[in-house]
């Protein structure tokens, strides 16, 4: 589960409503990325059109747990919200909401997106989503975070699971194709946190979280963003080579490799913040678009051969 671009913080003179405390806690800019990777998942699962029902229920219940996972985050790091530029506006850490009220807000989230899964989807999806519930928000938010720079690498392991969320939901089982999926969003997110975490090292180091431009330093920081994106490369081919995909994603898994790889070789011989920025916004777009590619080779190869 990868962290929300920047947002403006709110005006003394123009107190945000309640609503959009509760909509900030869900971080939705990166909720949309879960979802729209586990709804990946759903289509690819179907070698037609899934059924509507289970679309739209899978969906929905994903959302909410996702959500909830957010809005627990947001309560256990307030503090360290407090102490961070990027995330010093949030409601939790400006003290707009009490803790009794997020704590519910998330426990009702998740426990009707559990629900949802459960009586409309199937209980395997139900499980694997509560279990990435508590993947990221307790074992990567409360345990590995603060203690160890590696945090990103062991905890991505959670922020991967939407693709099999989403496979489990069609097929009623987490079958090899969806772990394939979830190991390319495994190998992607090291280098697009740690795109982020170089031009936020100073907020990191405020906030006492041991980041790996923290505790290593920007240059082996630079270094590593450029040999994951090599790794991630060949990771990204497995889906062709699988036989899971055709020569249309493959193309676009190559052309999208190579500019990632251009991106975080700049990063590492050449760097900048702007470029940092710049390699950040450009992982997200890469994940989206090669995970688009890929659904349209699943409908347009057949129609092709």
């Amino acid at each position: 589960m990868t962290p929300p671009l920047a947002t403006p913080a709110v005006t003394a003179h123009r107190p945000p409503s309640r609503w959009s405390q509760y909509y900030a806690l869900t971080k939705p800019r990166v909720v949309q990325l879960i979802v729209f990777c586990a709804v990946i998942g759903m289509l690819l699962a179907s070698p037609d059109w899934p059924d509507w029902r289970i679309l739209v229920a899978g969906t929905v219940g994903i959302w909410l747990v996702a959500s909830a996972a957010a809005a627990f985050n947001c309560l256990i790091e307030q503090q360290i919200d407090r102490r961070m530029k990027r995330t010093a506006w949030r409601p939790t850490a400006q003290g707009e909401l009490a803790n009794r009220h997020t704590l519910t807000f998330s426990a009702v989230l998740c426990a009707a997106g559990c629900a949802i899964l459960w009586w409309w989807v199937n209980p395997l999806t139900m499980a694997l989503t509560l279990a990435t519930f508590v993947g990221y928000a307790i074992v990567y938010t409360v345990v590995l975070k603060p203690l160890t720079p590696q945090n990103i690498v062991i905890g991505g392991a959670s922020g991967a699971m939407p693709p099999v969320l989403g496979w489990a939901a069609v097929r009623g089982d987490a079958g090899p194709e969806a772990w394939l999926l979830c190991l390319i969003i495994f190998l992607w997110t090291p280098p697009h946190f740690w795109a982020l975490a170089l031009y936020r090292a100073e907020d990191y180091a405020r906030a006492g979280l041991p980041m790996l431009p923290v505790t290593h330093g920007a240059e082996f920081t630079r270094l590593h963003v450029f040999l994951y994106t090599l790794v991630l490369f060949a990771g990204t081919l497995l889906p062709f080579v699988y036989g899971m995909s055709g020569w249309i994603y493959l193309a676009s898994a190559v052309v999208l490799g190579a500019m990632f790889i251009a991106y975080a070789f700049r990063l590492w011989r050449s760097y900048s913040d702007a470029l940092a920025r710049q390699t950040f916004r450009f992982s997200i777009w890469h994940l989206s678009l090669l995970f688009a590619a890929l659904l349209l080779d699943h409908y347009l190869s057949p129609l092709l051969a």
